[in-house]
């Protein structure tokens, strides 16, 4: 048997798996890339070649337009096996957004699961994580800390109706970044039974086509950047972070101003940046969630790739198992405000000011 460690390389491009020749999300352009979803720091342009789920190359080429998306595209079903190289490949469910995977390794008689950015609790807008028992677990680590346990996503948006109702006349305009996060706040709205329209700024509204044209329907949207004031009274707006602290927010009907973000869990986050109503939704495993899926895939070894290692690993390790940090550098968590380093569609910003940091 040939441990993972000796044939997963860290290297500065990534990941990187040698008998079978590729990265894992690299970091900059290579000749070939697996990506696991389509999150710009995961994404980059200008690979080889790509391999992904259908859902995550279409999403890529609607972000980055074709020509940046990978000049040779191969998509690969769930659970549909390829040979590269040496090594077995498939991919499985990660739950995080529309179309993200959980890359499986099979070579030398063991088996290594990258799960790049993954949660465990439902989502209408996206497959659910499917654990894959293995021997060694690569898991990200954006809330590895006991203090984040994320409440049920459909009590936060009752507490936005709450707060609509109460303010009838004001407009809640809510931070969310483009991939992901919109359109789910728009599948739990209409599953709370908002039926009205739900209003978008410009740069958000490219994914939520891909995502309809994907197979989820999200209802009646419509662009607010060019609505009329009066129009977005007692109106819910959906904006990307950065926008919700601009001039562009202030030309709404005294808005509340609310951000969904499994950061909200800190009171200081949320008035730091201003934000009336903190709504705690994530598209991240939390503590809970990270340490169930570490018991049910039963790897012996555990790798942290970003985040809060320090007590994943020592929780890791009073659990029996090998815990390790991989120091993996470059890659956000997008429940901040955005997806990654670089703007998505229409220049939105990504990143909260200052950290490089999204979620």
């Amino acid at each position: 048997m040939r441990h993972p460690e000796t044939w997963l390389k860290v290297r500065p491009e990534g990941l990187f798996c040698e008998p079978g020749g590729f990265y894992i999300d690299p970091l900059r352009a290579v000749e070939r890339a697996v990506v696991t979803h389509a999150h710009s720091d995961h994404a980059r342009p200008g690979h080889a070649a790509v391999l992904a789920s259908p859902a995550t190359l279409a999403l890529m080429r609607t972000r980055m337009g074709a020509g940046r998306a990978g000049d040779a595209q191969q998509p690969l079903g769930w659970h549909e096996r390829l040979r590269i190289g040496a090594v077995d490949v498939w991919l499985a469910p990660a739950g995080h957004v529309l179309g993200s995977a959980q890359v499986v390794m099979e070579y030398g008689g063991t088996r290594a699961v990258v799960s790049g950015d993954y949660k465990t609790v439902a989502d209408p807008t996206c497959e659910r994580f499917e654990p894959v028992p293995c021997d060694v677990f690569v898991t990200e680590a954006t809330f590895g800390l006991p203090v984040f346990r994320h409440p049920p996503p459909g009590e936060e948006i009752a507490r936005l109706l709450a707060s609509r109702a109460l303010f009838p006349d004001r407009t809640h305009v809510v931070g969310c970044y483009a991939l992901g996060k919109c359109q789910r706040l728009i599948a739990l709205l209409r599953a709370a039974g908002w039926d009205a329209p739900i209003w978008l700024h410009g740069a958000l509204a490219a994914v939520c086509g891909a995502y309809e044209a994907l197979g989820v329907p999200l209802g009646d949207l419509r662009p607010a950047t060019v609505a009329a004031r009066e129009a977005l009274r007692g109106a819910i707006v959906l904006a990307p972070p950065g926008a919700i602290q601009d001039r562009w927010a202030r030309r709404l009907n005294d808005p509340v101003v609310g951000l969904a973000s499994g950061w909200m869990r800190v009171r200081q986050r949320a008035k730091s940046r201003g934000v009336e109503l903190p709504l705690v939704i994530s598209d991240h495993a939390d503590w809970d969630e990270l340490l169930a899926t570490v018991a049910a895939v039963e790897a012996p070894e555990v790798w942290v790739t970003h985040g809060r290692e320090e007590a994943l690993i020592h929780a890791i390790e009073q659990g029996g198992r090998v815990g390790r940090a991989l120091r993996l550098i470059g890659y956000g968590d997008e429940d901040e405000g955005g997806d990654g380093p670089d703007d998505g569609p229409k220049g939105e910003p990504e990143t909260e000011p200052g950290t490089g940091a999204a979620a």
